[in-house]
């Protein structure tokens, strides 16, 4: 079986040389060094998965992000430098898979390669019907479409991954480590920051006040539980097609 192909974008020939001795045992390997490069290479290769650097002179990893993704669901790791929240914040708002702060471990990159890959290529979470619904919220599983209040709420493939754990076990805690194995992978079972950082997109995304949690509550120092209280939009939700707005 071909390995697959992994497309690593850094303009520091120590950290791309790096980068292909990390990966190069288990998977094809692809370089580019500037941001127009590695537009040209995703549309003529096609790979796998991108590893893609932040801060690159010309065009960075943000913008490359951006239109890449208007073009591409190719998974994508970000590489960025320690302590920078804003552009980790900003990169999964974009689309971004996963990151890693530099400097990094090379069996951590390996693993968060193949993490997501598997998460990429993985079933969904089985369910009876084509609609979950926890309140006000709506998975349409049919449609890979979420509702909050009849308005449809866009979220990246890893947001609806963790949403769906979050939702087929409405009512019950999730323990930081399942919901951290189940959605990611062994290899981040004990990455309770990085949870906390997705949970915070998704209220973003779903919570009228993000701050003041209404449906994704924190259980302090366990985990997290989406409430399954009644929809006060139920009556709509049952007579009406949902709506299409956002």
């Amino acid at each position: 079986m071909n390995k697959p192909l992994i497309l690593v974008v850094d303009d520091d020939h120590k950290i791309l040389r790096l980068l292909r001795t990390t990966l190069t045992p288990e998977f094809q390997v692809v370089q580019a060094e500037r941001g127009g490069d590695a537009l040209d290479v995703l549309e003529k290769q096609r790979p796998d998965l991108v590893v893609l650097d932040i801060i690159m002179p010309g065009m960075d990893g943000l913008e490359v992000l951006k239109r890449l993704r208007d073009a591409s669901g190719v998974p994508v790791i970000l590489l960025t430098a320690k302590g920078t929240d804003s552009d980790k914040i900003q990169g999964l708002e974009l689309g971004a898979d996963d990151y890693l702060s530099k400097p990094f471990n090379p069996e951590e990159l390996s693993a968060r390669v193949r993490a997501v890959l598997r998460r990429s290529q993985a079933r969904e979470v089985p369910v009876d019907g084509n609609r979950l619904q926890c309140g006000d919220i709506v998975i349409d599983l049919a449609r890979r479409t979420v509702y909050v209040k009849g308005k449809t709420v866009v979220l990246s493939r890893t947001e609806w991954q963790l949403l769906q754990q979050l939702c087929v076990n409405a009512g019950r805690v999730m323990l930081h480590e399942d919901l951290l194995t189940r959605t990611w992978g062994p290899e981040y079972r004990d990455d309770v920051q990085y949870l906390r950082v997705w949970i915070s997109r998704l209220r973003q995304k779903l919570e009228d006040h993000p701050g003041e949690p209404q449906y994704i509550r924190t259980v302090q120092g366990i985990g997290y539980i989406l409430e399954s209280g009644p929809s006060t939009f139920a009556a709509a939700l049952d007579s009406t097609p949902l709506a299409e707005t956002t």
